[in-house]
């Protein structure tokens, strides 16, 4: 992910002179939990205007689960805080100190503290929306469908929808059993352990079976196999249960490729976001 990394910061450096939007304000490093740790942190990108309360967007970034941070994606958050969305980008605890239990820990912890302290930016706590790429997709997912993360976070599921960009590991005891053992797998072995049971518990499509919000798929077309199989699986097994669900494949895009496009505003993937919103009552 080195590669997802150098991209990412050059397109910080050549944009970062329009980080200052007329109508957006941005509140950095919130602590979420009571600890004043930089990896439970998250930034609120938001209008001016507060006074009609809108969807909120908690964007969670990828990274292989050891690496990332929110501030590599404040274009993303100024973005969408443009089109009238308020998004709050987060930070969570990585590996190797953590395994993917702690990181899922610290997303629902922001979730509860978005639920918690939204309004006074203007977001409606009752439309929170997740959204995650690569790595964060998973854990976007995982939170959302196994229902231990939110109960120990102390609130029931409030999520509206999910936003999938190219996630990846939506079936890690599937691609753990298959991959290759090269150094992405035993890089995944410090998040998820050598222990089969393990990858099924860190495997959102194994508790599919609750997801009960409609959901936004994107993969790229020339992206990851896996990626390109569990996304589908999971669109085909929404769709069985009669959960609303909508799948796009991007023409063309890789799996780094399937974030940073989404640099420019004009990018397609948010016409795609702004409807999904819209749709959802």
């Amino acid at each position: 992910m080195t590669v997802l990394k150098n991209i990412l910061m050059l397109f910080a450096f050549l944009g970062q002179f329009s980080a200052l939007s007329a109508k957006v304000k941005v509140e950095k490093n919130i602590n979420y939990t009571d600890a004043n740790d930089t990896y439970r942190q998250l930034d609120v990108f938001y209008q001016k205007d507060i006074t009609q309360a809108k969807d909120v967007i908690v964007f969670i970034h990828g990274g292989s689960w050891s690496s990332g941070k929110k501030d590599t994606y404040w274009w993303l958050g100024r973005n969408l805080a443009r089109k009238g969305v308020v998004t709050v980008n987060i930070n969570y605890r990585l590996t190797p100190e953590n395994k993917f239990e702690r990181m899922a820990q610290d997303c629902a912890q922001a979730v509860k503290w978005v639920k918690d302290h939204v309004s006074k930016f203007g977001g409606n706590p009752d439309r929170i929306f997740l959204m995650g790429h690569s790595a964060g997709g998973h854990l976007a997912e995982l939170i959302n469908d196994d229902p231990v993360y939110f109960k120990q976070a102390g609130l029931v599921n409030p999520v509206k929808g999910v936003i999938l960009n190219d996630a990846f590991g939506l079936d890690m005891k599937e691609y753990m059993t298959s991959a290759e053992k090269d150094n992405s797998y035993y890089d995944f072995l410090r998040s998820f352990s050598a222990d089969p049971a393990i990858w099924e518990k860190g495997s959102p499509l194994h508790y599919v079976a609750n997801s009960k919000n409609p959901h936004l798929i994107f993969y790229g077309a020339k992206t990851y196999p896996a990626i390109q199989l569990q996304s589908e699986r999971l669109n085909k097994l929404l769709e069985i249960a009669h959960v609303p669900t909508e799948l796009h494949v991007i023409p063309k895009k890789k799996h780094v490729g399937m974030i940073s496009q989404m640099v420019f505003g004009s990018n397609k993937l948010y016409d795609l976001i702004l409807n999904f919103l819209k749709r959802i009552e």
